[in-house]
C-alpha cells in the first residue's frame, strides 16, 4: 500500500534535511542509507516517488535558495534555522515546480511540518515567508512597502511638529587629559 502524501512529504523533508550537513557527493550514499535504515518500510513505488522528488529539489536548490533569500529581507539563508530552511525549500519546490500540489496545500503542509519539527515560532515564520510567494503576497509587497514609507514619513512629520520645527543635533565631546 502506498504512503499517504503527508507521510511521503515528511520522508522527503527528512532526507532533504541531510543536505545541510553533508557535501553533495555524499547525498547518493545518504539516500541509500535513508531507505535502508529500518525506520520506515518503503514500497518500491514510495521509494521512487521520494527519490524522484528529492532529486528534482536538489537540482532546483540554487534557484530555490535565491528566491528564499530575496523574500527574507534581512535574513540570509545562513540565519534561517536548518529545519525551517528545509521546510521552505520543500514547500517552494511544490509551489513553483510541482503542478500536482496546489499552493495552499503546500503552505498548509509546510506549516504542519514546522509544527512537528520546528520551534514554537516556526509555523508562523514559515507561513509568513511562503505567503510572500503567493499571488496575493506578491501584490501586497508593494503595498506593504508603501505603507511602511508613509508610516515613516508620518512619524518624522509628527516629531518635527512636536519639536516646533526645530532640528536637534547631538554633538558628542570628550574631555581629554592635559
Amino acid at each position: 500500500m502506498a504512503m499517504l502524501r503527508r507521510t511521503l512529504r515528511e520522508q522527503i523533508f527528512k532526507l532533504l534535511f541531510r543536505v545541510e550537513f553533508l557535501p553533495g557527493d555524499q547525498m547518493k550514499k545518504q539516500e541509500e542509507m535513508f531507505f535502508d535504515s529500518g525506520d520506515q518500510t518503503y514500497s518500491e513505488e514510495d521509494r521512487k516517488e521520494i527519490s524522484d522528488k528529492f532529486e528534482k529539489i536538489l537540482q532546483e536548490l540554487p534557484e530555490i535558495d535565491r528566491m528564499i533569500a530575496e523574500k527574507t529581507e534581512g535574513w540570509g539563508i545562513d540565519r534561517i534555522g536548518k529545519v525551517e530552511l528545509t521546510i521552505l525549500r520543500l514547500a517552494l519546490y511544490e509551489m513553483k515546480e510541482d503542478d500536482t500540489v496546489p499552493e495552499k496545500v503546500a503552505i498548509n503542509e509546510a506549516v504542519e511540518l514546522a509544527k512537528k519539527f520546528g520551534q514554537d515560532d516556526s509555523p508562523a515564520f514559515v507561513n509568513a515567508i511562503l505567503s510572500k510567494f503567493t499571488e496575493e503576497g506578491e501584490k501586497e509587497a508593494p503595498v506593504r512597502d508603501k505603507k511602511e514609507a508613509l508610516r515613516r514619513e508620518e512619524k518624522e512629520k509628527l516629531a518635527k511638529e512636536r519639536s516646533g520645527g526645530a532640528e536637534v543635533h547631538i554633538v558628542s565631546s570628550r574631555k581629554t587629559k592635559d
